[in-house]
């Protein structure tokens, strides 16, 4: 991420979901299953990101469906965005 302190227009939405969708797709379906409550989900793709939370699209059982997960804070910035979902992997 370029500069960290900037705000999440939809062009950061944007590199944040191809960046997270490449590199971390592993993390992503983690997401899904556990904070989106799709615990059967075979597959995500993060689709936006927003500061109240994500979207998401999930496999389960053959079918795509969406999924919404709030943040227990308002993101401030993309750096803030790093570090929670940081911290949602680890908690």
């Amino acid at each position: 991420m370029s500069d960290k302190s900037e705000k999440i227009t939809a062009q950061v939405s944007d590199r944040i979901c191809k960046h997270m969708n490449r590199d971390h797709a592993e993390a992503v379906l983690t997401y899904a299953q556990r904070y989106g409550n799709q615990q059967t989900a075979t597959s995500a793709t993060l689709t936006s990101i927003d500061s109240q939370g994500m979207d998401l699209q999930a496999e389960v059982e053959g079918a795509t469906m969406p999924v919404r997960v709030a943040f227990d804070h308002e993101l401030q910035d993309a750096a803030d965005a790093h570090h929670t979902l940081v911290a949602m992997l680890k908690a």
